[in-house]
């Protein structure tokens, strides 16, 4: 399990290389191209992710930070070991990349509106937890 997570990253830590070495040109449908528009959008969400998490933290409380923080880190090892288990099929292949971008920039972009919605949650609300959450998103 540790090989299939640590080739994951190394995955998108070559396509992020690549990505930085070449921009994004939407109008080439090369693989590559394809690759580096894909690890792009990762990046883009990954940023947004950052945001949405610091923005979050920033108004809780000592003891909902820490329960912040214990979450964020369970969600990104399941968001990782989702993404290497769904897929797995390609690895090796030169769509491998891409497809572990799109997987991550999926996760990535559910759980930001995950933490918008918990943002707006009042205290005592029960049901807004899982406010912005849609079965749909996630697949």
């Amino acid at each position: 399990m540790r090989r299939i997570l640590l080739s994951t990253c190394l995955v998108v830590l070559a396509a992020s290389a690549a990505a930085r070495a070449q921009e994004c040109d939407r109008s080439d449908d090369g693989q590559q191209m394809m690759n580096i528009c894909a690890g792009e959008d990762y990046q883009a969400a990954d940023a947004r992710l950052n945001k949405a998490y610091q923005d979050l933290i920033g108004s809780d409380d000592a003891d909902g930070r820490k329960l912040l923080q214990a979450a964020q880190r369970a969600w990104i090892a399941f968001r990782d070991a989702e993404c290497t288990h769904s897929t797995a099929a390609s690895q090796g292949g030169s769509i491998h990349a891409m497809e572990v971008s799109q997987c991550l920039t999926r996760l990535t972009n559910a759980r930001i509106k995950q933490l918008a919605a918990s943002a707006h949650c009042e205290e005592g609300d029960a049901g807004c937890a899982s406010a912005g959450e849609d079965s749909d998103e996630v697949q």
